[in-house]
């Protein structure tokens, strides 16, 4: 029988960092919320949180990178909203804050939790920071947690 190697989620003893772009903060503010009640609820103590706050989701790479090769954390989440405009800039930040973010994971070998959201409209971010399907900074946590103990593993 191969041997299985799968996480769980408790979060005991986890240290995590929480990157949070400050643009679009009202859907933000729900996202962070939401990551912070998965991780309490699966044992992490709030000692072994920190949350950064950055302008944009922009410098959310920079940020996660920094803490990702302080040595201090298990993983790092990635919480913002960018909402599609009228130009084409939602493209340009979007693809970029996502290659930056999976850059950081391999480039550390530190969890890097992409936990940003990008929607269409104003009401789908509002639906994922809570609503109608649920909340995206919740499921980020989670993923953080059960990726944590597969790391712990491999």
């Amino acid at each position: 029988m191969a041997k299985t190697i799968q996480g769980n989620l408790d979060a005991t003893g986890g240290r995590f960092a929480i990157v949070v772009s400050r643009f679009n903060s009202f859907i933000s503010d729900r996202l962070l919320s939401g990551a912070l009640d998965a991780l309490a609820r699966n044992g992490a103590a709030s000692d072994d949180i920190v949350v950064v706050w950055v302008p944009g989701s922009f410098e959310i790479a920079l940020a996660a990178r920094k803490l990702a090769f302080s040595g201090k954390y298990d993983a790092v989440l990635c919480l913002g909203a960018l909402i599609q405009g009228e130009t084409p800039h939602y493209e340009h930040i979007s693809a970029t804050v996502t290659r930056g973010v999976a850059n950081v994971s391999l480039e550390s070998g530190i969890p890097i939790i992409y936990g940003i959201l990008t929607c269409d409209t104003l009401e789908q971010a509002i639906d994922r920071a809570g609503l109608k399907s649920g909340n995206r900074g919740f499921d980020a946590a989670l993923s953080a947690i059960e990726i944590v103990q597969v790391m712990k593993q491999l």
